[in-house]
């Protein structure tokens, strides 16, 4: 990174496609740009802990916030994570976040029984102009602001994916839900160019 007159040159990776394939190299993309900014805050979502898991083998599991979803994400009375995963995490030296949605909770009940949209889902298809992943990453990012595992006035690296994996990395200044037009995206690490 060269600073220049007023700007920054600084790379960004962009995939062909986006998806789980990406991980490896985004994990790598994350690791360079933490030692480059000094920033140890690292959130990887993750239903059921496996990319929290290939995280830790290439960035220090202190900096990983891993996010999970809630019971009932996915279905009724169940957990995503299963407990001996989420203990693994743990022993490990990961954080793990599990918390509603930000972007999928309420609202999407009234959606699912009314038919009609609300402000939350509307910000999540907005972010998605961006793809999947940078949705993923400022909704984790928030999720783990509102646990408590973040500052909000501290850069962190926020990730996210298409279904599984890893294929985004954005560095940025999370914000509690209630507070969510705060956030700042920093950069743009890594991001599908197709998706």
């Amino acid at each position: 990174m060269k600073k220049k007159q007023g700007y920054t040159d600084q790379v960004c990776r962009l995939f062909d496609r986006p998806g789980p394939g990406n991980t490896e190299a985004t994990l790598e993309m994350i690791r360079l740009r933490a030692d480059q900014t000094g920033i140890s805050g690292i959130i990887i979502p993750t239903y059921s802990g496996k990319t929290a898991l290939a995280a830790a083998g290439i960035i220090p599991p202190s900096h990983i916030i891993a996010v999970s979803g809630v019971w009932g994400a996915e279905k009724p009375n169940e957990q995503p994570m299963k407990d001996a995963v989420r203990t693994r995490l743990l022993d490990s030296g990961i954080r793990v976040v599990t918390a509603t949605h930000v972007f999928g909770g309420v609202g999407r009940a009234v959606r699912r029984k009314l038919g009609a949209y609300q402000v939350d889902e509307i910000i999540a298809y907005t972010l998605r102009i961006f793809g999947q992943g940078t949705k993923v990453a400022v909704e984790a990012a928030l999720m783990a602001a509102d646990a408590g595992y973040v500052r909000t006035d501290e850069d962190v690296i926020s990730t996210g994916g298409s279904a599984s994996g890893i294929d985004t990395a954005l560095i940025l200044q999370p914000a509690n839900a209630s507070f969510f037009l705060d956030v700042r995206i920093r950069e743009v690490i890594c991001k599908p160019r197709d998706f």
